[in-house]
């Protein structure tokens, strides 16, 4: 199993080393230690969620308060996706920047974020399903989202896709209006956070 950084501070790539044979194809799909290794503490899966999704559905920017705020590793479980970790705390180096990662039952790869980032998911095909294991349970008092079309935020969707959004995230504020609003995480909150975890 490979865990690479991307370049937005608590955002990993995963992938996994498949073994196939003639009846399929057998991995590790989590590694709990081989993870701890490189965020520094053991993700304490509270809740999963899962998702179907038709193609053009974007899901996100969501994130949640620091803290406890909500750590996720989401992978593709059939279809296809683009995963966006969008750096939304405050006084980050990366601001305002995102990284976008394929997830799809080739490659298998996974995504993991850590408290305080934001995340959107885009399905690329109908009948896409991600699960997602999480490090706090949902509680809507301390969610948010940021607009996914912000014009500001740039989002790169792939070619073809017409976007479907919720009425929430259709409604959902500019990252400009969130930090306007005092709504977007602290970098420092949230390294210190982190670190309490270890």
């Amino acid at each position: 199993m490979d865990i690479e950084a991307l370049d937005i501070a608590g955002a990993f790539v995963v992938t996994p080393r498949q073994f196939p044979d003639d009846r399929g194809v057998f991995m590790e799909g989590f590694r709990g230690d081989k993870l701890a290794e490189r965020i520094g503490h053991r993700l304490d899966v509270v809740q999963t969620n899962v998702s179907v999704s038709c193609k053009g559905a974007v899901r996100g920017v969501h994130y949640a308060d620091v803290p406890p705020s909500q750590a996720k590793y989401v992978t593709a479980v059939s279809g296809s996706f683009v995963d966006y970790v969008v750096d939304i705390r405050v006084g980050s180096p990366t601001f305002g920047q995102w990284r976008s990662v394929e997830l799809d039952t080739d490659t298998r790869r996974a995504v993991y974020l850590s408290e305080g980032l934001g995340h959107c998911l885009v399905s690329r095909e109908d009948d896409s399903t991600a699960i997602y294991l999480c490090s706090a349970a949902y509680n809507p008092e301390r969610e948010h989202g940021i607009n996914p079309l912000d014009p500001d935020l740039a989002l790169s969707f792939p070619d073809g896709i017409e976007p479907v959004l919720s009425p929430k995230d259709t409604a959902a504020p500019s990252l400009a209006d969130a930090g306007g609003q005092g709504l977007l995480p602290s970098y420092d909150d949230c390294v210190r956070y982190v670190e309490s975890l270890a």
